[in-house]
């Protein structure tokens, strides 16, 4: 008989593969607004809290959140350093330097073991800046590319599926708080920027960034939502909340966006 979690590391390598290619698309074809809606929704991360709730109690989710909750803070360190980098730079550089920026700001955010409402806060008010800081760079449209090599697409789902699958198996050894942060490790963020910048160019991938700082406040709204209700509600009804939270702040977003035309 087939181990059950072996089945689920399969649905979240494929769920993580899909989210990224998907992504990679709609950034393509549809614009990097549409792109950083889907990239931002917990469509990664969820799988791994519902392996995670499979095995573990609801203070283990909700303690989790919290770490999850600093990785998402984290990402706007990434999206900091990556926006602007993007404008001049090739990937390598950007994406070197972005990653190192978010190890930065999440061993900081860890040292200090902020309560729950300062990373709420926190969150609100980072990305809220960064959404003002970054209006200039998020109309930019891709750039003219030759037709995409056939194993594109593939090695694109490869990649993540990889990354997604270490990320489970290690999330299984270690505590809530580190659980939460590999949970919520920017694998798609940093696999479209691998992936998208030699395709679109660099300042149509700094769109896609800078066009989820306002998705990234729904995201940890979402899992704050997760750590207060674990508990009390159960871990099923506290991340269907949080789905819905996350869903529904995006949905919101674009509404206004459209609104705003």
């Amino acid at each position: 008989m087939i181990d059950p979690w072996f089945l689920l590391l399969v649905l979240k390598m494929a769920t993580a593969a899909a989210v990224v290619v998907g992504c990679s698309l709609l950034a393509e074809r549809s614009g990097p607004m549409i792109a950083a809606m889907i990239a931002t929704l917990p469509i990664s991360i969820g799988p791994v809290y519902v392996f995670l709730a499979l095995d573990h109690d609801a203070a283990f989710i909700a303690q989790g959140a919290l770490g999850s909750m600093s990785a998402n803070l984290a990402n706007a360190a990434l999206c900091f350093v990556y926006v602007p980098l993007a404008q001049r730079f090739g990937t390598v550089l950007c994406l070197s330097a972005a990653v190192l920026a978010w190890f930065a700001a999440l061993l900081l955010l860890r040292a200090l073991e902020l309560p729950f409402a300062v990373l709420l806060v926190t969150t609100v008010v980072v990305y809220g800046s960064l959404h003002g800081l970054f209006r200039r760079y998020s109309g930019a449209r891709p750039s003219h590319q030759p037709s995409r090599p056939w194993y594109l697409i593939p090695m694109r789902a490869g990649f993540v599926a990889t990354l997604a699958a270490v990320v489970t198996t290690l999330s299984t050894q270690v505590g809530p708080a580190w659980s939460g942060v590999l949970a919520a490790l920017p694998v798609v963020l940093t696999s479209m920027i691998a992936m998208l910048q030699p395709r679109i160019g660099g300042p149509a991938m700094a769109a896609v960034l800078a066009n989820s700082a306002l998705p990234l406040i729904g995201f940890g709204m979402a899992i704050g939502s997760v750590h207060l209700n674990a508990v009390p509600l159960g871990s099923p009804v506290a991340l269907t909340l949080g789905l819905a939270i996350s869903v529904g702040w995006n949905l919101a977003l674009m509404r206004l966006s459209r609104g705003a035309r």
